[in-house]
């Protein structure tokens, strides 16, 4: 097993990845924030279906500072294909992943950088709720409310103490960049990237970072409440998904709580009369037990379905050995400045 290399190590490629957006009045700020704290870091601009100036400002920014990278245009709209992007076409050892709209500053990437390079974690999350200012920062109040409604529920649902579920500020280890199926399309990916880490037992540490909201004349692209429903809708697909028995079981548990109120006056017929007069809802009650017993059956399937899968996915983490990157992170394949 080989050192970790430290941050200044010539053969250490790091990738600044800038999913963006409508983003003409901050990228350039954002893209010389990054340069002057990490200058050994190729920097990329997923430029994504932008109608402004995006694009030609992050490609004059990027010439006039030098600095490796570039811009990838992503047509599929949504932070998730941004990413997929990203994950598929650019080669590294280190990622900083980031918002091109300056609430996330850049002098803190190498401090998220370091538990990464040491081989402490394989993804390092900015928390922006711990240094206390993101609440003061935020004008939201309900997403506010829906951010810390998701943390709770997943930190229930996997037994974890994360405090930042959807922080856009992350540093990935190639080996958990290589290895993570990005299938969501928007903002709920910061969210899917978070569970998917935590079923897949990848190590998470959360360091406490500075938030600032938005300059004035930016405007966020989130939507409370559309936003909100598709993370939610994430979290019960993978619920579905990775813990099905718990799912199916409660699923199970409501049908069969529906199929004992039905056929309680059924059973209340025949304890008094020994004669069933109410026929319909004993059909009823027959059908949603039958219902809650094949939720069940499919929940304990689907678990031992799943168990296998996750012996699958170590055995695949124990073969996997990352190819080392030049030592500017670059991309590969097709030409991808489209």
């Amino acid at each position: 097993m080989r050192d970790a290399p430290s941050p200044h190590d010539g053969n250490l490629a790091v990738a600044v990845v800038l999913p963006a957006l409508n983003e003409a009045l901050t990228i350039e700020a954002t893209l010389r924030d990054f340069h002057a704290a990490l200058p050994e870091a190729a920097i990329w601009v997923v430029n994504n279906r932008s109608t402004d100036a995006t694009e030609a400002i992050a490609r004059a920014t990027l010439a006039a500072l030098g600095c490796a990278g570039g811009v990838l245009n992503e047509l599929r709209k949504g932070k998730g294909n941004a990413l997929r992007r990203a994950f598929q076409e650019i080669e590294a050892d280190i990622y900083v992943l980031a918002d091109a709209d300056l609430t996330y500053p850049a002098s803190a990437a190498r401090a998220l950088m370091a538990p990464v390079i040491a081989g402490q974690a394989d993804m390092v999350v900015g928390d922006r709720h711990s240094a206390g200012n993101y609440a003061a920062e935020n004008k939201r109040a309900l997403h506010g409310f829906g951010n810390r409604l998701v943390r709770d529920l997943v930190n229930r649902l996997f037994k974890a103490r994360l405090a930042d579920i959807m922080s856009g500020y992350r540093v990935c280890s190639r080996r958990f960049v290589k290895n993570y199926p990005i299938l969501v399309e928007g903002f709920e990916v910061e969210t899917d990237m978070s569970l998917h880490a935590l079923d897949k037992r990848f190590r998470i540490v959360e360091m406490a970072v500075p938030y600032q909201d938005r300059p004035p004349g930016s405007v966020s692209k989130l939507n409370t409440f559309s936003d909100g429903a598709r993370v939610l809708f994430v979290i019960m697909q993978i619920l579905r998904y990775y813990r099905p028995l718990g799912f199916f079981g409660g699923v199970s548990l409501l049908f069969g709580l529906a199929g004992l109120l039905a056929g309680w006056p059924v059973i209340d017929d025949w304890i008094r009369f020994q004669y069933i007069h109410h026929v319909p809802l004993a059909i009823l009650a027959t059908g949603l037990e039958i219902v809650a017993v094949l939720a069940l059956g499919i929940g304990v399937i689907l678990d031992a379905i799943v168990y296998q899968q996750r012996r699958d996915y170590e055995r695949h983490l124990l073969n996997y050995h990352a190819q080392p990157p030049a030592s500017t992170a670059r991309p590969h394949g097709r030409n991808n400045d489209v």
